[in-house]
Formats: C-alpha cells, sequence, structure tokens
C-alpha cells in the first residue's frame, strides 16, 4: 500500500473555509457539510465565540456534550453526530 502525505486545507483561509475545504476533499455530500459547520459554529458559540477551537480540548468537546444531552434534550445519535463534525 501506498503511502500517500495526509491533506492539509489551505493555512491562509478562514477556519470554516479550511473545514469545507477538507470535508470536500474527502467527497462529503453537501447536506452533511452543511451540518457539520454548524455544529462547529454551535460549538464555538458554547464558548463564546472568542476561542479558536484548536485551544479547546477533551474536556471542553465532553461539556458541550453534556450541554446538549442535558440542556438540548438531543438524542444519543445527534451527539454522534455533533462528536463527528468536531473530528472531523
Amino acid at each position: 500500500m501506498e503511502n500517500k502525505p495526509k491533506f492539509r486545507p489551505n493555512p491562509n483561509l478562514k477556519l470554516m473555509d479550511q473545514v469545507r475545504e477538507v470535508l470536500r476533499y474527502h467527497h462529503y455530500a453537501y447536506r452533511t457539510e452543511q451540518t457539520y459547520c454548524q455544529w462547529i459554529l454551535r460549538y464555538i458559540h458554547y464558548f463564546g465565540g472568542k476561542t479558536h477551537p484548536r485551544l479547546l480540548g477533551e474536556k471542553d468537546i465532553e461539556s458541550f456534550l453534556s450541554h446538549l444531552a442535558n440542556e438540548g434534550k438531543v438524542s444519543a445519535s445527534t451527539q454522534r453526530q455533533a462528536l463527528n463534525a468536531l473530528f472531523k
């Protein structure tokens, strides 16, 4: 099996443009791209909108997912979708 270098988005782009670039590179459906971007924006706004996600860690993701479950009353599959959006 050949060793392909990992795709890196253009670092000169804004965060959400980089996210879209990665999702398009991996051929995600347009609707999935929209949904994942919405989850990422909700995650950023949950922490006040001032902190870059790169600076947030595992505990912050757990806090956000717990908030979704407790305050938002979302299902496990919805939490899973949010988690996938944050790790792609």
